[in-house]
């Protein structure tokens, strides 16, 4: 397929970005995912999808002391933004977004809970190491 030709907007497709414990990871996934998001012509969805994606990678990060990696799927209509990191235990329960307002911590989840159609999280094991998956569903309707 050249550069010129229309994205099939209908075909799955998935992308995994690993990345250090490092801050700079989520500028550095946060403009792929920009990338990645306007070359399949989801630009609609990319400013949601990327707050989305900044909150889930940066809890990755700031929360664990391993690696981590961004995960972006799209299938039927649903756009998945998930990040993995090296900690098998459960993220903290999303508080209510509107008396966090004020917080210096712990708006994340909420966040992704207020603006995506659906989030979860699942233990998931990635290249040896034991740790978990948070995600969130943004459907392109």
């Amino acid at each position: 397929m050249s550069e010129t030709e229309p994205v099939d907007p209908v075909a799955p497709w998935e992308y995994t970005l690993y990345i250090p414990n490092d801050f700079r990871a989520v500028t550095v996934c946060r403009r792929t995912l920009r990338l990645i998001l306007t070359m399949h012509g989801l630009i609609r969805l990319v400013d949601t999808a990327e707050l989305l994606a900044t909150e889930l990678v940066s809890n990755a990060v700031r929360h664990t002391k391993g690696p981590a990696a961004l995960r972006v799927r799209w299938a039927a209509g649903v756009l998945r933004v998930g990040a993995w990191d090296a900690d098998p235990g459960p993220p903290e329960p999303p508080g209510n977004l509107e008396a966090l307002t004020e917080a210096e911590e712990g708006r994340g989840l909420a966040l992704v809970r207020a603006c995506a159609d659906l989030w979860g999280w699942q233990p998931l094991a990635r290249g040896g190491n034991r740790g978990k998956y948070v995600w969130c569903d943004l459907v392109a309707a």
